[in-house]
């Protein structure tokens, strides 16, 4: 059986149990990282030599990196609607998937660290303000495009709105006073009505 190792409040977990909810495909998730451990072990370490999660084993394959997984994945089982052949229609998509891990995380990771997952004593207001200027900049950017289209992917939920989406629940859930963004807040009302997001992503933010 497939099976996924890491914690399932990380983002770039979730990212990978979205996907293989929305895919339907049997998995064994596996703790690993953060108060687990795990990650620093020799045979973790075998598998991933960067001590992170997620990692991936499908049989005799190991993965790292979360977007190469949730490709893997997607082509894997032939889920056109997920990741389409037309290649232009693929890298339109999957443009919003390095972009959110080019311009997004840094910034959205000072946010939330500084707002959620450091004890209060240990939090730099600073930090959690530079984190949440640029963090509504980026943003602004996806409601520009989600104005124009349902989806960041297209017409569809596709691969391109997996990384976002992980994301936008912390971004919309955590204590915070937000720029009013709506067609991300659409975007997001329409993910939170997915069975597949609802359990892989939509679990406490810790």
């Amino acid at each position: 059986m497939l099976k996924i190792w890491g914690r399932t409040n990380s983002t770039n977990v979730k990212k990978v149990l979205w996907c293989a909810e929305e895919l339907g495909i049997p998995y064994q998730q596996i703790n690993a990282g953060g108060q687990f451990g795990i990650v620093n072990d020799a045979s973790y370490r075998a598998m991933n030599p960067n001590g992170l999660v997620p990692c991936l084993q499908d049989g005799d394959l190991i993965l790292w990196e979360s977007h190469t997984i949730v490709r893997y994945l997607a082509a894997k089982h032939h889920a056109e609607n997920l990741y389409p052949t037309d290649l232009a229609r693929r890298a339109s998509a999957e443009k919003w998937m390095d972009w959110v891990a080019a311009s997004v995380m840094e910034s959205f990771r000072l946010l939330f660290w500084n707002t959620v997952r450091l004890a209060p004593e240990q939090r730099d207001p600073e930090a959690a303000r530079q984190g949440m200027q640029a963090s509504s900049q980026l943003l602004a950017v996806a409601d520009a495009q989600l104005a124009r289209q349902p989806y960041l992917s297209g017409d569809d939920l596709g691969v391109g709105d997996i990384p976002l989406g992980c994301v936008a629940y912390a971004w919309f859930e955590m204590p915070i006073q937000r720029p009013d963004l709506p067609h991300l807040q659409a975007w997001y009302d329409k993910l939170k009505s997915r069975p597949a997001y609802q359990k892989a992503v939509m679990v406490p933010l810790t």
